[in-house]
């Protein structure tokens, strides 16, 4: 709102040249109504995307590497998540090289967490986000095995998850990749639905639309950027949210019949 306001009087004032200043203090003092200060103050949130990228590439290695080793499925999965960042050359030596060393057997995972959660732990989105890119890295070969799922427990519990909400949200993720992977139509894409969203089928219309609003609005671009999601990172947060979509539209469809 306030940035078409400063536009407009930008270049009512001085022209094209005006208008692209006013847009850009309208869009700080846009920012700051729906986020605080932190969304507006660009070392802060540009010191939040540094270590948040560095913390979920270093994670995705010691995730893959939980069970002993890194299959081909992973490395796959990791390189195919750089290309949708679209990273440069540079840039993408950068994520192998952290990759590499969070897979690495000294690798100090208390020591990144708590960086982590010096610079990234006062915003929610950031710490949820992080679990999800990482429980979609521990499904990237088809399935959580058992020390996988011990280090996304130990990862959620330092992140101040307790072991009900981490298993909700790992039941969601679960459940919304069945819908990326083209399973909406199978025999129990409904159960399927429920569990994308966190609900039942005694939940009511009132539940489930609610639960689906909070989880479009977790997923939001402009909410995931205003708390220091890095910008090429929101297409790959998008994902989730048509996952969720699907998952909602079919639930509304099996109740109107």
């Amino acid at each position: 709102m306030f940035k078409l306001i400063g536009a407009l009087i930008g270049y009512f004032y001085f022209g094209i040249f005006g208008a692209f200043f006013g847009y850009f203090l309208g869009s700080i003092a846009d920012r700051y109504r729906a986020y605080g200060f932190g969304g507006v103050n660009p070392l802060s949130a540009s010191q939040r995307q540094a270590v948040f990228l560095e913390t979920v590439f270093v994670l995705m290695g010691k995730v893959a590497k939980a069970d002993g080793r890194i299959s081909q499925d992973e490395i796959a999965h990791v390189e195919l998540f750089i290309e949708k960042l679209g990273m440069s050359t540079e840039h993408r030596q950068q994520a192998i090289t952290l990759f590499k060393k969070g897979a690495a057997p000294d690798f100090d995972l208390e020591t990144a967490l708590r960086q982590f959660m010096a610079v990234c732990g006062q915003t929610h989105s950031l710490k949820q986000m992080l679990l999800v890119y990482l429980i979609v890295m521990a499904l990237s070969d088809g399935r959580i095995d058992t020390a996988e799922e011990h280090l996304l427990v130990e990862i959620a519990l330092q992140l101040g998850y307790d072991h009900d909400a981490f298993k909700r949200m790992l039941d969601m993720v679960l459940n919304q990749a069945h819908f990326a992977s083209g399973q909406s139509g199978s025999a129990d894409a409904l159960d399927d639905a429920y569990k994308a969203l966190g609900v039942s089928k005694d939940s009511s219309d009132q539940e489930v639309k609610r639960a689906y609003r909070k989880l479009m609005s977790q997923y939001h671009p402009d909410k995931l950027m205003g708390q220091g999601v890095p910008a090429d990172m929101i297409a790959v947060a998008t994902e989730q949210a048509q996952e969720v979509q699907v998952a909602y539209d079919l639930i509304v469809k099996s109740r109107k019949q």
